[in-house]
C-alpha cells in the first residue's frame, strides 16, 4: 500500500463537512466531533482511494477487515466517556483510525490486533503520523490481562457473547462497549462494571462488524 502523508485544504475542508454530516445523526459529543475533524482518516488509505476517506462509509482495509464507518467509530466512541489520562484497552487495532480518535481525547490506548498483516502496517503507520499507543499482537479476545485493569474497554468486532475475561480485566467503575451478537448483526451494548462481579447492561442499537475472532469468541 502507497502511503503519503499530505494534508491540503480539499480533505481540511472534507474533515468539517464529515463532522457536520455526524452531528446531523445525532452524534453530540464535541469532544469526540473535534477529534474527527482532527484525525486525518484519509492517511489510512493508499493514495489512490483518498477521495473515499471522508465519507461515512466503511472501506476495505485488506486481510478481510474494513475501516470503520465515521458514524460508528464516534458512537463507540461516544458511549465511552473518555477521560483524559483513562487507561483504555481496545480490541482490534485494524488500521488504527479508532485507535487516534482514542488518543486525541487524552487516552492512554492499549491496542490488540491478530491479522499479523494489519498489525505491522498499523505499528509502521500510527507513529509516522504522530501517534503512539501500545501495540500487540494477539488474540484479542483475551484481552490484556498483563496491564489490566482498564477504565474503559473497546470491542471493533462483534462477538457472540461478552467475553469473561474482558470484564474481568475492566476497573470497577469502568465501561465496556462491544457489539453482540450473530455474525450478521449485532447490538451495541454497553457494560457498567459497578462492583467486583457487578454489572450493568445498556443494549443500544444494530450495527454490522466484522466478527471477532479468537478463543472467546467465534
Amino acid at each position: 500500500m502507497a502511503y503519503k502523508f499530505t494534508d491540503n485544504y480539499k480533505e481540511q475542508g472534507a474533515r468539517k463537512k464529515l463532522v457536520e454530516v455526524l452531528r446531523k445523526k445525532g452524534i453530540a459529543d464535541e469532544k469526540v466531533l473535534e477529534a474527527i475533524g482532527q484525525v486525518k482518516r484519509h492517511f489510512f488509505f493508499d493514495e489512490t482511494f483518498w477521495n473515499q476517506a471522508y465519507k461515512d462509509i466503511a472501506f476495505p482495509i485488506g486481510a478481510g477487515q474494513t475501516i470503520s464507518q465515521p458514524y460508528t467509530v464516534a458512537y463507540q466512541t461516544e458511549l465511552l466517556h473518555i477521560q483524559k489520562g483513562d487507561k483504555v484497552l481496545e480490541i482490534g487495532t485494524g488500521c488504527g483510525y479508532q485507535t487516534c480518535i482514542l488518543l486525541k481525547l487524552g487516552a492512554v490506548v492499549y491496542t490488540i490486533e491478530r491479522q499479523e498483516q494489519l498489525y505491522e502496517r498499523t505499528a509502521y503507520v500510527l507513529p509516522n503520523i504522530g501517534y503512539k499507543p501500545h501495540f500487540f499482537l494477539g488474540d484479542g479476545s483475551k484481552g490484556i490481562p498483563e496491564h489490566a485493569p482498564y477504565n474503559k474497554i473497546i470491542v471493533t468486532a462483534g462477538a457472540p457473547v461478552i467475553p469473561e475475561t474482558l470484564l474481568q480485566q475492566l476497573a470497577i467503575g469502568g465501561i465496556l462497549v462491544i457489539p453482540v451478537g450473530d455474525e450478521k448483526s449485532q447490538k451495541m451494548v454497553t457494560v457498567l462494571k459497578v462492583g467486583e462481579y457487578d454489572y450493568e447492561e445498556i443494549v443500544l442499537d444494530t450495527f454490522r462488524f466484522v466478527p471477532l475472532v479468537g478463543d472467546k469468541a467465534w
